[in-house]
């Protein structure tokens, strides 16, 4: 019997290689597949494409498995990079990851892989997929400081059914020991951080070229008086601290915390062109304890039960939180939780969990 074939998705780092390691262990036919989505400037000094593939091709020399390089630039472009600019044109903060994952790696690789022959796809990512009662479920992996169901809540059940995770149940540290007793050369090598067409340049230096800088006033959200100015409303973000270049002492008789305490964006005026900040972390403007979503996407193919008690995450670097689905209306839910949440983000998404299944999520509205 022939061995079954399965395309792994190599980045160049250490969790796809240990991804395709385990997978030929298990004795799968491995063909791994390289991806580069990014060509507008990669001349090296912010991405790290170029190196990215060297690292691959010398895992695929170490493990023996044949590599193929496919360029989806274009698709990238199409299907994430114009509906990210397009979010921070709006004034909201979109996160470009989520939908790599849904139109990329799990949709166009996907495709791709399938003209290989293959009956599965893998990627190294920190995550699990089973099936229950007939469904395809995501889980969160064993490792909860590196678990990425929340950057995977868009996949349904026809790409989770063509998709493994080797990583489910391993730590990260469990996974560097592998990549070293292997010999890999990756075993070490710092994981990569922040979106790959922007790697580690500044951001705003980034975003300006798309969008150009559009002057507005700065103005304290609880009397509307003018602090300052900014560059453009597309480079700042609900709870940002740095770089609002506004001073001076806290007026008395003010909300919020002490005369110098920071400022903070609590929201923004997109037809005034207004950025409105406020003083101290805990100040009211900057909690919520509801928030709509929309472009909904839920893993089962049908929302969840409304009134039932979930835990949530409205942004990456949070804990879950306790909360109730209001209302799901076709479109769009409302989410309400126990506790107030700081800095609830229009464009970030919120994904919902019950236990460790990750039933999907929206768009911050």
């Amino acid at each position: 019997m022939s061995k079954k074939t399965v395309v792994v998705g190599l980045s160049g780092g250490v969790d796809s290689a240990v991804a395709a390691l385990l997978l030929k262990r298990q004795g799968w036919q491995v063909i791994g597949l390289f991806m580069k989505n990014w060509e507008d400037d990669d001349d090296g000094d912010y991405c790290a494409s170029r190196q990215d593939l060297l690292d691959v091709m010398s895992v695929a020399d170490r493990i023996g498995i044949d590599v193929e390089v496919v360029n989806f630039a274009a698709e990238y472009r199409e299907r994430v990079f114009a509906d990210f600019l397009a979010e921070y044109q709006a004034g909201r903060t979109p996160n470009p990851d989520i939908l790599c994952n849904s139109e990329i790696k799990f949709k166009a690789f996907l495709d791709h892989a399938m003209t290989l022959g293959a009956e599965r796809i893998a990627t190294g990512h920190y995550a699990g997929v089973r099936e229950f009662a007939g469904e395809y479920q995501l889980l969160k992996a064993e490792d909860g400081a590196k678990d990425q169901s929340y950057f995977l809540h868009r996949l349904n059940q026809a790409q989770l059914a063509k998709t493994l995770f080797p990583l489910a149940d391993l730590y990260k540290r469990e996974v560097r020991k592998i990549a070293e007793a292997e010999g890999l050369h990756v075993a070490a090598k710092k994981d990569s951080t922040g979106i790959c067409f922007i790697g580690e340049r500044p951001f705003k230096e980034f975003l300006s070229r798309y969008l150009p800088p559009k002057p507005g006033e700065i103005r304290r959200l609880d009397d509307d008086k003018a602090l300052g100015a900014h560059d453009g409303l597309m480079y700042h973000t609900i709870g940002q601290r740095k770089g609002l270049h506004i001073g001076g002492l806290k007026e008395k008789g003010q909300p919020g915390g002490g005369e110098h305490d920071a400022w903070f964006v609590a929201g923004k005026d997109m037809e005034k062109n207004v950025l409105y900040v406020v003083q101290g972390h805990d100040h009211p403007a900057l909690l919520k304890s509801a928030l709509s979503a929309g472009r909904l996407s839920w893993i089962a193919g049908r929302a969840p039960q409304p009134h039932w008690v979930y835990t949530a995450k409205p942004r990456y670097r949070t804990a879950d939180q306790p909360c109730e689905i209001e209302r799901v209306d076709g479109e769009c839910c409302e989410i309400h939780f126990a506790e107030p949440q700081w800095a609830l983000t229009p464009g970030q998404s919120v994904v919902l969990y019950e236990s460790r299944v990750c039933l999907g999520g929206g768009v911050i509205c």
